[in-house]
């Protein structure tokens, strides 16, 4: 519910998550980060394939459609890419969690913001760092856009990331948003990286 880990029954924290929950009220995940979703979004992110996004994006709308229709509190008043540094910007040519996250606006009709949260620092890439590291790496990356930062009081945001690994990405803005004035934060995830298994239990 909070961390995105799926859990044998749904509805409650997992362990960790009741000792030390993250900032997000919540977490939506449509797929593992596994086969043969794991090669479609690397492709999508690397390989300069922006257009990938219309076809990534279905699985996370149509979870998110009918969720969003049971309650207004889920719904959140804007939503806001995870954001890269201007230089990986440049060598990118787009953002990848924008690009989720406009056609999520324009198909659940919700408003949002390309430049709302933005990485001002450069960090060494995320994918090299275990989960300790990844928390240091992020202290003080990102800031809230000036003319997001006056409208923020009250409002629900809904942060949108293309992989969810630790969760030290989203958490860390997700920390800074509610420290500017959010009243609540959730968190969107086209894929979420699988808990490890315990070499007690069998894989499934």
């Amino acid at each position: 519910m909070r961390c995105g880990l799926a859990l044998a029954e749904a509805g409650s924290p997992c362990g960790a998550c009741s000792l030390h929950a993250p900032p997000m009220a919540r977490t939506v995940v449509a797929l593992d980060y596994a086969f043969p979703w794991d090669r479609l979004i690397a492709r999508f992110k690397f390989a300069h394939a922006p257009e990938l996004a219309s076809v990534l994006v279905r699985p996370l709308a149509d979870h998110l459609g009918p969720l969003l229709a049971t309650s207004d509190e889920l719904r959140p008043d804007l939503l806001l890419p995870v954001p890269l540094s201007p230089r990986r910007l440049r060598e990118r040519g787009y953002n990848q969690a924008w690009e989720l996250a406009r056609r999520l606006a324009r198909e659940l009709g919700l408003p949002a913001q390309a430049d709302g949260l933005q990485r001002w620092r450069e960090t060494p890439a995320q994918t090299t760092l275990d989960a300790a590291a990844r928390r240091a790496n992020l202290r003080d990356a990102f800031v809230v856009h000036p003319r997001l930062a006056s409208r923020l009081a009250g409002r629900h945001v809904a942060l949108v990331d293309d992989v969810m690994t630790t969760g030290a990405t989203l958490a860390t803005a997700a920390d800074l948003l509610l420290r500017s004035g959010a009243r609540e934060v959730s968190a969107w995830a086209l894929a979420r990286t699988p808990a490890p298994s315990r070499p007690d239990r069998p894989a499934h």
